[in-house]
């Protein structure tokens, strides 16, 4: 077995490799011959175009990041269109974005496989929500299918671009956090590489009409045979168990596990329910017909529980009284208590199918008494999401906070999703007050923007970061523009998209491939639809007070563009400036700002010595940036330049 994912790509029919559950789906769309692959970035499936870019010039596919999901999409439905197999990666919030155009593909209908994979994050590890996206495939009348390991991955993607085709519908793929990050021993199959030339044949078009929507459904229903004969909805147990589990998802791992650790294999049974919608009646059926109880373990909503009790009130004169025990019936918590999140982990199921049998169970059981009580009594520091050491938008944040306060008009700034959302934080000032979407600040400041003549007197802020600024921040902008809002926005341009992994954006001059391309500025953009604009450095903290000020008090629609690159992509270069402390003029505790570098500014290189009773710089992660010197009442912090470059800036 190939330890290593970087075998992943190889076309080597038998091999075993340890994969990532989206190495696993990229592999399952290079094996099926894909051509055309979009995506925006989005954890927690960023990593399927990179893989795929990074075989691409080999593979002759053609893999971009798109300004957003809709347009990732619709680039992908081209592909398609023109005869040619195609993939598009979003995670649940970009779905969102596609969803208009996705509702309209299965009117007019596809030609080349066209394959879509949204990643739903159960517990909200990297978004600020959960959502369950398999509720949206019903209105857009397409498949869906959901995966339960990095292995059924590969197998589930190479087969929905058959699907695709065989029913002219794009197919919905759906992975979750739990799936996309976990990895697992995956057997590589043959690569059929995509050789079609891409062709688009006008007559008749496809063309989006409402009459269309019986074609839609007879589309869907004609997949019911072909679910039948995938190995996607496995039973297995007993022929007549006393209780059978129905799960779907990484919840069917979680099932077998609880069966294994309550030994119940011989009173449960367990049916996986891997194509979801149209839903499958038939193995459903089956299982109701042979079990008088039934237990749904999914995450995050009860769709399939929901589902088949509709199956079971058609079929109810045939099938008798049924007991189900899910979420709606209280045996599986809507939330996990401690997080608040609808997130399924094992131990949630072992506890639900515990008390669905009347087993004595209790958490942690297997682990002996010795090691329980070491994990409890281990001290666990608490930790803050915080940004990183020098990152701009920290100094970006202290400066809005600074100015709105020093300004007096209880103004206040709106943000919305990025690494700039950290601005909610206590070590982002509490700067922002809204998180929505992405876009949305600047969209909520074009609303309020308007409501002077009602009596609003509170100057108004819109925080943006640069790739959030191309996705979504265009469109309210040119809207405040043509109404006359009344804000400041100001965007915060590190020139990447950081949140994700440094993916490029259309500013940035680079593609997928790291080919250099046409860049649009931010800053050309904003002149271009004739909006002032000042242009400034967030490390320049006293500077970029004094102009949120002066642009406060100017009023009117105003553009603030505060440039400085991402402090990790610094980290990476040898020129980093040298930053220490001066023991001898900080005054420790006696500090009049109360440990302003440390405890205030808390940047994470600003660290405490409390041996010494005086602040200390950690070298290690220190970007370098100086901003603590500049804010150092004492003067105690000092900046040296960077060996070679005599002529830094202190």
């Amino acid at each position: 077995m190939t330890t290593t994912s970087q075998a992943w790509h190889l076309d080597a029919p038998g091999r075993r490799c340890m994969m990532s559950g989206n190495e696993a789906a990229a592999r399952g769309a290079v094996e099926a011959g894909v051509q055309v692959v979009a995506s925006y970035p989005g954890s927690p499936s960023v990593q399927v175009l990179e893989c795929l870019a990074a075989v691409a010039r080999e593979r002759e596919i053609y893999a971009e990041w798109s300004i957003n999901e809709k347009v990732a999409l619709e680039v992908a439905a081209a592909g398609s269109l023109a005869g040619l197999r195609a993939l598009a990666v979003m995670k649940a919030d970009g779905l969102n974005v596609a969803l208009d155009f996705l509702t309209t593909l299965p009117l007019s209908g596809i030609r080349g496989g066209l394959v879509l994979i949204v990643s739903d994050d159960p517990g909200a590890h990297s978004s600020v929500k959960e959502e369950d996206t398999r509720y949206l495939a019903v209105p857009a009348h397409i498949p869906l299918l959901e995966p339960t390991t990095p292995a059924d991955t590969r197998d589930m993607i190479a087969w929905a671009f058959e699907l695709s085709e065989k029913c002219a519908l794009p197919v919905m793929v759906r992975l979750v956090t739990r799936i996309c990050h976990a990895r697992g021993n995956v057997t590589l199959q043959p690569i059929h590489a995509g050789s079609q030339t891409p062709r688009f044949d006008p007559d008749p078009g496809y063309i989006t009409a409402a009459r269309f929507h019986g074609r839609a459904h007879e589309r869907l229903d004609n997949l019911l045979p072909l679910y039948a004969a995938a190995p996607f909805n496995p039973y297995t147990g007993p022929a007549d168990p006393e209780l059978t589990i129905v799960a779907g998802g990484v919840s069917h791992c979680y099932a077998l596990e609880a069966v294994e650790r309550l030994a119940a294999g011989d009173r449960v049974g367990i049916l996986r329910v891997g194509t979801l919608w149209p839903f499958p009646e038939a193995p459903v059926l089956a299982v109701l017909r042979r079990s008088r109880r039934v237990l749904f373990l999914e995450e995050i909503e009860p769709f399939i529980e929901e589902q088949t009790k509709l199956v079971a009130a058609e079929h109810a004169a045939e099938l008798g009284p049924l007991e189900f025990l899910g979420r709606r019936t209280g045996q599986v918590p809507w939330v996990q208590k401690a997080r608040g999140m609808g997130e399924m982990d094992p131990d949630i199921a072992t506890r639900a199918l515990a008390a669905a049998l009347d087993i004595p169970f209790e958490q942690g059981a297997t682990r002996s008494a010795e090691a329980q009580a070491a994990l409890d009594d281990l001290p666990m520091p608490l930790r803050q999401p915080s940004f990183c050491a020098g990152c701009p938008h920290r100094a970006a944040y202290w400066a809005i906070k600074s100015a709105l306060a020093m300004d007096g008009r209880q103004g206040f700034a709106l943000g919305d999703i990025g690494c700039y959302a950290l601005g909610v934080m206590p070590t982002g000032y509490q700067a922002i007050r809204t998180v929505h979407s992405m876009g949305s600040g600047v969209g909520l400041a074009a609303g309020f923007g308007k409501l002077r003549a009602m009596g609003l007197d509170q100057p108004v802020v819109a925080v943006i970061g640069d790739s959030t600024f191309y996705h979504s921040g265009i469109p309210p902008l040119l809207n405040a523009k043509t109404t006359g809002a009344d804000y400041l926005c100001i965007v915060l341009d590190n020139g990447t998209t950081a949140m994700t992994g440094h993916q490029p954006h259309p500013g940035c001059g680079v593609d997928a491939l790291g080919d250099p391309t046409s860049a649009m500025p931010i800053a050309d953009l904003v002149r271009k639809l004739e909006i002032p604009l000042t242009v400034g450095d967030p490390y320049d903290v006293h500077g970029t007070v004094a102009a949120i000020l002066e642009l406060l008090q100017r009023g009117g629609l105003q553009v603030l563009l505060l440039q400085q690159p991402c402090a990790l992509q610094a980290l990476k270069g040898d020129k980093r400036r040298k930053v220490t402390v001066d023991p001898e003029r900080c005054r420790g505790d006696a500090c009049g700002c109360g440990r302003l570098c440390s405890r205030v500014f808390a940047c994470p290189a600003n660290t405490w010595d409390s041996a010494a009773g005086r602040a200390v710089i950690d070298e290690v992660v220190c970007a370098g940036c100086g901003v603590c010197a500049a804010l150092c009442p004492e003067g105690a912090i000092l900046v040296e330049p960077p060996q070679g470059d005599a002529h830094a800036a202190p």
